[in-house]
């Protein structure tokens, strides 16, 4: 139970796009084509995160796809392998096409009937998180859409988080942000933001800023926010 101290219900939730909205697992098969093994999809997209970080820690800023497709490039490399131009191209557009999480509608619908607004606050390119929202049908439940192409910088910056409230015209603890990556979320607590991790079974770090929430699925996060 919160105390009277604790964070109150938001007026704009925001969802991680990349692995929180829409899971990386649809990508693996085209992983283990590539000779890669199947926690190969995890070590490149970790990766390219790693890289992703390093470019915005000395404030510099490349797009997403060209992160991802440098670090494809190191991960194969590791493993002494090479991929064909129509694979990588495969993974890429697969990438393109992600479908959501079973319960991602009815997470984004019970906030909206609750009166709160949806954003989605992706590390990818504007047009690309449209087009995953487009694709799962869910870009009649999203008021915002807020890419890190807006400040040049990845989350989890403070900028980006700080984007994200000014998009969304309220104080930093009116915006809840939802991710099922820790990193993301200990961004958003220090930059203010009410946060929520879906654990997906994967226990939260001690060494980070503990979440507001934690809960099992999008829906449930959802729904404790709303009670909030």
């Amino acid at each position: 139970m919160l105390g009277l101290g604790g964070p109150k219900r938001p007026e704009v939730v925001a969802f991680d796009m990349i692995g929180t909205v829409f899971p990386l697992d649809p990508l693996r098969p085209t992983i283990v084509e590539m000779g890669l093994p199947p926690a190969g999809l995890e070590g490149w997209f970790a990766a390219a995160l790693r890289d992703a970080f390093a470019i915005s820690a000395v404030g510099q800023f490349r797009p997403f796809p060209e992160i991802l497709a440098a670090a494809l490039d190191g991960v194969l490399a590791q493993q002494g392998l090479s991929a064909p131009p129509e694979t990588r191209a495969l993974l890429m557009a697969r990438m393109k096409a992600l479908p959501p999480r079973p319960d991602a509608r009815a997470a984004f619908g019970e906030i909206a009937r609750a009166g709160m607004r949806v954003m989605a606050l992706s590390n990818g390119a504007a047009a690309s998180t449209r087009g995953l929202l487009e694709g799962a049908g869910l870009q009649d439940l999203v008021a915002h859409v807020v890419s890190v192409e807006e400040v040049k910088l990845f989350k989890p910056r403070r900028e980006v988080y700080e984007r994200a409230v000014e998009v969304a015209g309220v104080q930093a603890g009116a915006v809840a942000l939802v991710a099922v990556h820790p990193w993301d979320v200990n961004g958003a607590k220090a930059a203010g933001l009410t946060t929520a991790y879906v654990t997906a079974e994967v226990p939260f770090p001690p060494v980070m800023q503990a979440p507001d929430i934690q809960a099992p699925s999008l829906a449930e996060a959802a729904r404790a926010l709303i009670a909030l």
